[in-house]
């Protein structure tokens, strides 16, 4: 019998559910759990957190989740592998010992360090090979899979690392389990896919799909579980009787999903090639994976570093009434003036920038905004200034527009805000030979290879991309992107990306006619992005847009109400697609009015 290898994927950030490991253990016939904790800007707060205790700096929900589960971990055998340690793995680890101790359990532990390189910032450049500006909070390299396969190969049942590529938490046992080389770079891309899959949990099983009405039972929704051969090919699919679906959709927009070019998707172990995937529904909420290829990786590892850029903050008002729009940004025009008018009376420095975003009237959505008039708004005010005193004054005289500006106003009984530091991040990089990384088990610490050096390895060219087939563009309707598509939108830093999935084989030659570069520059004009570049993904029909610097800073550093670009990609299925009209009638399309 063909050995498989069945992991599943209990977490996508810090804070995430409390369900899902459980679920997975309880249900999912588990050899391993994977949990991915660290977005980008999680590391800004738990680097915050260390300098404040030496005991802090990883995510505390991995030790009550692990307390649930552990009894059922060590009698099913079941490994976990984890980035919880955050910015210090060694304090996690200490945590979980003194709980499997308290446990009457025997299960060895292992952290993976090195990764944080905020002492070499000299080391550090940007993409264009500038040297840093200014200190830093932190900086982390994203480690690969090396390290946590050293502790696999030392029997280790729990593995804990800081920052490392999300993907690598599952590529690792399967280089473990199925003695894959380093150099054959086809089956290190198909494990770092199914880990691409896996790492945003409940995403790969209707969680944000864009048929969301089509998912049922939210709150009992069952979490992804990948079924993976030795020969790279694996399923996905998610425990019994759980709500969810998995469906070539949903994987499908998981795999685009911040992601830039996906023949060169950038790794430590490998160059992905996914361009070609193939997506097959094997039968109900099972779908086999198939196609995807590899090149060597880069020198460099990437260094996420986050710097302290000022103060900022962030006041809701709920507006009602008439002309509540209207009201509510003549409200915020008078609050932004009155304080810059203080701030210099006052002689402090002025605000750096603001953001004033009526929710529930299509801010968002700029000139594709379709002109609603409601009767209740919220008014989202996020102000910044190199000074903490300047947001601070602007924290004193916003809540004067409760009594002293229109009618209808409430702060809901929210209370004032607090200025924050704003965390802004920065995608830096160092050589792969810079970082030297250290396996921790027990007492024993010792260095450990980190990476593959791949001289006279297995290369394998980039695939040619098939062509998205040909567009008859005679007797033509205009039908929303929406009834072609599915769409998925996520985050990079300051760049944004929106991946687009033809529904059918028969929509992806007008899709890709209608959606060009510059079209979709001006359909999302109002972002700000600088540059839009087009990918094809024609092995399962779909084709990704990277949107560069859209985001206003992104994550903690961007003001707007949707910093990571989360619904880039339901506006833009709101794009008009021109179709043959006899596709439209075959497929029961509804077109839009001329």
């Amino acid at each position: 019998m063909t050995k498989t290898i069945r992991i599943g994927g209990a977490g996508a950030f810090y804070g995430d559910t409390s369900v899902a490991a459980p679920q997975l253990v309880e249900k999912g016939a588990l050899d391993y759990l994977v949990m991915d904790y660290l977005a980008e800007v999680t590391m800004a707060i738990l680097a915050k957190a260390r300098e404040k205790s030496p005991d802090a700096g990883y995510a505390h929900d991995i030790v009550p989740t692990l307390k649930t589960i552990l009894p059922s971990l060590a009698k099913q055998n079941i490994k976990v592998v984890t980035n919880a340690g955050g910015v210090n793995p060694i304090a996690c680890v200490k945590a979980i010992r003194a709980l499997i101790s308290e446990s009457g359990l025997d299960l060895r532990v292992a952290a993976v360090t090195g990764d944080d390189v905020t002492d070499a910032a000299a080391d550090l450049k940007d993409e264009n090979g500038n040297a840093v500006d200014g200190p830093l909070v932190t900086a982390n390299a994203y480690l690969g899979a090396m390290p946590i396969v050293h502790a696999l190969n030392q029997d280790a049942d729990i593995i804990i690392t800081g920052r490392c590529v999300d993907s690598a938490l599952v590529l690792a046992p399967l280089i473990h389990e199925f003695g894959w080389d380093y150099g054959d770079y086809d089956l290190i891309s198909s494990g770092s896919l199914a880990g691409h899959i896996l790492e945003c949990g409940a995403q790969a099983t209707g969680g944000n799909f864009t048929d969301w009405q089509l998912v049922p039972d939210w709150e009992n929704i069952g979490f992804p579980i990948a079924e993976c051969r030795a020969d790279g090919g694996f399923l996905i699919t998610k425990p019994s009787n759980t709500g969810g679906i998995v469906t070539a959709g949903t994987v499908a927009e998981q795999i685009v999903y911040e992601i830039g070019d996906p023949s060169a998707y950038l790794l430590p172990d490998v160059t992905c090639d996914w361009s070609n995937v193939e997506l097959t529904e094997v039968e109900k909420n099972v779908v086999r994976v198939s196609g995807a290829r590899g090149r060597a990786p880069s020198a460099v590892y990437k260094v996420g570093g986050v710097q302290a850029d000022g103060f900022r903050t962030t006041y809701l008002l709920f507006i009602g009434g008439h002309d509540a729009p209207a009201k509510a940004r003549r409200t915020a025009d008078a609050i932004i003036t009155r304080v810059g008018r203080i701030l210099k009376d006052r002689q402090l420095p002025p605000l750096d920038a603001h953001s004033i975003e009526v929710i529930g009237s299509e801010d968002t959505y700029g000139a594709n905004a379709k002109g609603i008039d409601p009767r209740d708004v919220v008014l989202k005010i996020s102000v910044q200034s190199s000074h903490k005193a300047s947001v601070n004054l602007f924290i004193r005289e916003v809540a004067a527009a409760a009594t002293g500006m229109a009618p209808g106003i409430s702060n809901g009984g929210q209370g004032l805000p607090r200025a924050t530091q704003r965390m802004v991040f920065n995608s830096l990089y160092i050589d792969k030979e810079q970082v030297p990384v250290t396996l921790t088990i027990g007492d024993d610490a010792k260095a450990v290879s980190a990476f593959h050096r791949h001289e006279g390895a297995q290369n394998t060219p980039p695939l040619e991309q098939r062509r998205t087939g040909h567009a008859d563009m005679r007797d033509l309707v205009r039908v929303p992107l929406r009834a072609l598509a599915y769409g998925r939108s996520g985050d990079k830093g300051d760049h944004a990306n929106i991946g687009i999935i033809a529904r059918n084989a028969d929509f992806y030659p007008y899709i890709d006619a209608a959606l060009t570069e510059d079209s979709v520059t001006q359909f999302m004009v109002h972002t700000g992005t600088t540059k839009v570049e087009k990918y094809y993904l024609p092995g399962f029909f779909a084709i990704n847009f990277l949107l560069r610097n859209a985001l206003g800073g992104g994550g903690t550093g961007s003001l707007r109400m949707d910093p990571q670009g989360k619904a880039f990609a339901q506006q833009l299925l709101d794009f008009d697609v021109q179709v043959p009209a006899d596709l439209c009638k075959r497929y029961s399309l509804t077109t839009i009015a001329s």
